[in-house]
């Protein structure tokens, strides 16, 4: 049984459909990728996975199950209880996952504090050592404020915020972005790591193919609110059969037989005049 099972979603705004038809089933411990261009709905499709659409979006039809619940007829209060303990969150605004004025730990410890009955003394303990799967100095991290740290500090932070209680879905929406290449490989592995150590599921929302091709078991494509194409990532990658799918990936820069370089405007001269060295 998957572990979150989306049928024939549609999201509208008045009766404009905006994610059109979208079905797809992510098994635990599997690492599932969303891709596709900016604009092609996979932040609204995740988004109504959490019951956490904008204003002036609904869905229109279909269905989004976790487990045994349907997430569409939950209450405020289920989700409230399914939201930071079953599912959570990681956003590409890393900055935007902390109140600036509040201790990273404080803020935490009031998210563990809603969704457990452990005592203080456990709650520190449990945040401290989700810092430290993370490789952050896990006490000054835990007495800093967010503007206090990297940006790669942050994220990693906010990974930690979103495992502490290890969920059992866990959804990063284009988690690297604001992130520098290395920066951003290792925040990477350290989620994989977490993934590896827990088993839980992972919705890995993102626009870079190479982090698909190294870290997703399954794909799906979307384009203007659909889904085109899906399957192993695997097969996915060598053999796409949507139009829109193999201009996608043609679009990668490729590296063992790299495109001829533009040539400067000196070789062009020489060129075209057929003559070579000093006159």
């Amino acid at each position: 049984m998957p572990i979150l099972s989306i049928e024939s979603l549609t999201i509208s705004r008045r009766q404009h459909a905006i994610v059109k038809n979208v079905s797809l089933s992510i098994h635990e411990g599997e690492w599932f990728a969303l891709l596709g261009e900016s604009g092609s709905g996979k932040s609204l499709t995740a988004s109504a996975i959490a019951g956490l659409l904008p204003g002036g979006l609904a869905i229109s039809a279909g269905n989004v199950r976790f487990g045994e619940h349907s997430m569409l007829e939950a209450s405020r209060k289920q989700l409230r209880d399914i939201r930071g303990k079953d599912i959570a969150c990681i956003f590409q605004d890393c900055h935007g996952a902390f109140t600036p004025f509040i201790r990273i730990g404080r803020q935490i410890d009031e998210m563990v504090k809603a969704h457990t009955d452990w005592p203080r003394k456990k709650r520190k303990e449990e945040i401290l050592r989700s810092f430290q799967e993370v490789c952050l100095p896990e006490n000054r991290v835990y007495d800093s404020y967010p503007f206090q740290l990297s940006g790669g500090q942050l994220q990693r932070a906010a990974i930690a915020q979103a495992m502490v209680l290890k969920p059992k879905l866990l959804i990063a929406d284009e988690p690297t972005t604001a992130l520098d290449s290395i920066t951003a490989a290792d925040v990477l592995q350290q989620l994989a790591m977490l993934r590896d150590k827990t088993n839980c599921a992972v919705l890995f929302i993102t626009h870079d193919l190479r982090l698909v091709k190294r870290y997703a078991d399954q794909a799906a494509v979307m384009q203007n609110g659909a889904i085109v194409e899906s399957g192993g990532t695997a097969s996915l990658m060598k053999h796409p059969q949507h139009e829109y799918t193999k201009r996608l990936f043609a679009a990668v820069p490729p590296l063992k037989n790299p495109p001829l370089r533009l040539m400067a405007a000196s070789e062009k001269d020489t060129a075209l005049t057929g003559t070579g060295g000093a006159s």
